[in-house]
Order: structure tokens, then sequence, then C-alpha cells
């Protein structure tokens, strides 16, 4: 017989033989191995026995797929994250043992706004490991979900998945943007302002939206230049530019005011805008303010454009004559170096018994030269003639004579 409370019994087979035999189903996972003591007596008085004790190792089987700590996952990131950056871990364990037991992490296909949830997302197949592919940005996408399989190493293998949901966190990154007054670069846009405005007079009301969220898209409006400060206020919450006294008579007419709109994040962002205000009762004046201020602008931009083009023309005037400077300098240079090279003498040419025919010259006497010059003045050589006056005035002679 089984001395023991265990899910064995045995059979008798053939005389003095018996089996052991299973009596109900066996789980490693409750009961790895077994220790069955069986014992044998006899029928005599008084009966003597003996035992023995067998020693049972159960074997697994793939029975047991992974299972996750967690129904569903939510983990959270900042957005402009660093890619590659570890999200969060999935871990699932399975019951079995060795083999059975090791345990992969697959990401299952899907996709997230028409785009592969791998581009996204990745899992480590040894450590579950979640890790983000790519930076996230808020103001595109708030949260999105994938499946994660867990799959064991038996075969056929089991596996079992979840659901991970990711939770994109705002950051500051985005300034106010003002939605109006619209800020036009051609055209000037103005709020009249009557002159008999009282206290808290409604001039118009700076709107302005910031694309983050929580805090962080919290905005406040200031006052942060004016042309009179003690005429108008900017409301902190609402952005409403009112005065905040009688308009009188000696306030001027154009009024240009600074408006800075701040968010609420940290560190916070801001985005200013320029409120033009024309305090008049008539339309016609109104129409005059627009025509100097468009005119002062227009005068301004063409100044700026010709005092940029003049100093243009005077820099590639500078440019030219430098470089004609240079031409001619080494223009010079290389002459003045030809003709220090050149072996041959210089000898002017002088028609033979020149002379001053009219008496109109310088020199009393006609003389002959002849003059030999080489590259070096030191060696010049000069040789002087006998005077030719006496011959000049034996021809003169002869030719008065034949004169009638």
């Amino acid at each position: 017989m089984v001395l023991e409370n265990i899910p064995f019994m045995l059979k008798k087979s053939t005389n003095n033989f018996y089996n052991l035999i299973t009596d109900s189903d066996l789980d490693r996972e409750i009961s790895s191995n077994f220790n069955i003591t069986v014992t044998c007596s006899d029928e005599g008085v008084p009966s003597l026995s003996s035992s023995v004790t067998l020693t049972l190792q159960i074997s697994d089987v793939n029975d047991n797929a992974p299972v996750f700590e967690r129904s569903s996952y939510e983990a959270y990131i900042v957005e402009n994250n660093t890619p590659g950056l570890s999200i969060f871990t999935v871990k699932a364990t399975d019951a079995d043992w060795n083999q059975n037991a090791r345990v992969s992490y697959i990401l299952e296909d899907s996709s997230v706004n028409g785009v592969p949830v791998s581009s996204y997302v990745s899992v480590s197949a040894d450590s579950g490991v979640i890790h983000a592919v790519r930076s996230f940005d808020y103001e595109q996408i708030k949260d999105f979900h994938f499946r994660v399989k867990a799959q064991d190493g038996g075969s056929p293998p089991l596996s079992s998945n979840v659901t991970v949901k990711i939770m994109i966190q705002d950051q500051n990154d985005n300034p106010p943007q003002v939605l109006y007054p619209v800020q036009t670069g051609g055209s000037l846009v103005a709020e009249m302002v009557p002159r008999s405005a009282d206290v808290g007079y409604l001039v118009t009301k700076v709107v302005a939206v910031d694309v983050d969220s929580g805090q962080n898209s919290w905005l406040s409006y200031k006052l942060q230049k004016a042309t009179d400060r003690a005429l108008f206020e900017v409301g902190l919450q609402n952005g409403e530019i009112r005065t905040i006294r009688q308009v009188t008579d000696k306030d001027a007419v154009k009024q240009r005011l600074t408006v800075i709109v701040e968010d609420n994040g940290q560190p916070s962002r801001s985005a200013t805008v320029i409120v033009n205000v024309v305090v008049a009762d008539s339309f016609p004046e109104v129409l005059s303010e627009f025509t100097e201020l468009t005119h002062d602008k227009e005068y301004n931009d063409n100044l700026t454009f010709y005092l940029v083009l003049a100093l243009a023309v005077v820099s590639f005037l500078f440019i030219t004559c430098l470089v004609v400077i240079i031409s001619v300098k080494i223009y010079r240079w290389r002459q003045s170096r030809i003709l220090y090279h050149s072996n041959l003498p210089v000898i002017p040419y002088y028609p033979p018994r020149y002379s001053d025919t009219l008496g109109t010259g310088t020199l009393p006497h006609v003389y002959n030269y002849e003059v030999c010059r080489t590259t070096d003045s030191r060696k010049s050589d000069c040789k002087f003639g006998r005077a030719g006056s006496q011959n000049v005035r034996k021809k003169e002679q002869n030719r008065n004579t034949f004169e009638p």
C-alpha cells in the first residue's frame, strides 16, 4: 500500500507484482516531485512488514501561456523627447520550466494615424523595455495605443498579449499667437477713439491663443509701451484695451500701443502686438492720419533703399579704381623690366645737318650731334661736330643773286 495522501495507487498485475499508477492528474506547476513510500506486510501474527521509498520527478510540458502583470498598461512621456528614450517596461511570467518558460516580447503590427506603430515605438525582445523611436509633438498627437505579445519558447509556443497606451505630456514649446488685431506689413490698421470718450471706453480687444495645453496655454496681457501710458490700460486676463481717463483735446491724435501676451509656462513664452489708435471725431481726420502714417513708413523704406544703393555704388567705384591703379602699376613695372633686360642700345635718329633756316631757333649756330645711348646712362657717349652756320650763309647769298 501507499502510505501518503498522494495521487498514486498500487494495482496488482500478476502474482506478487503490483503497478504504481496515478490516481489523478499531475501538475508540475503544483508539485514537481514526489517521494512515494510503499509498504509490504504479511498476514502473520504478529504481522511483519517492510517498506521502500520511490522518488518521482514530474517532467514539464508547455501547458501554460505567459501572463502579464497587468491587464493593460498606461505610460507617460514628455514631448520633444530624445529618440531612443526608454518609456517603461512590460513584464510577463510563464509558470512552465526551462525553455517552456522563456518569454520573448513582440510588437504586434498596427498603425497610428495611418503610420506603422513601429515608427513610433519599439520593444526589446528579451527585457520588454518600450523605447521611443521618434520625438513626439503634443500638438500633433496626444496619445496612441498598441499591443505587445509575450510568447514562450515551447513547442508549439504559447502566447498572450496586452494593450499599451502612451500619453504625450505637453511642454511649453509654443509662443502665443495673436489673432486680432492682424499684423500686416503693407497696410496700417488703427482703432478710432472719439474725443468725447469717457473713462472705461472700450477701444479694442487683443485676441490671442496658445496651442499648448494646461497652464502652458493660460495667457495674460500687459501694456509694454504706449504713447501716453496714462490714457490706456489693458485687461490682464481678457486683453481689452480701455481708456482710464477722459480724452482731452491736448491728447495726441496718433497713439501707438505695444501689448505683450505671455503664457503661464515655465519658462514663459510671449508675443507682442502693436495697436494703432487714432483720437478723432470725424472720418476725414482719421483718413489724413492714415495717409501720414503710410507716408512716413514709405519714406523710411525709400530712405533705407537709397542708403543701401549709395553704399553699393561707392563700394563698386572704390573697387574699380583700386583695380585700375594696380593694373597700371603692374604694366609699368613689366615695361621697365623688359627695357632693363634688353641688350640693344637706344640711338635716337636726327636728320643730317638739321638747322633752323628761319632763324627763329634759340641756337645762333647749327651743330651736328651724334648721340649713342645705352640703358646705362653712365656709359652714354656724345660727340660734337663743327659749326655749320657758314655753309648756311653761303647758300643764302647764292640764292639772293638769282632773284630778279
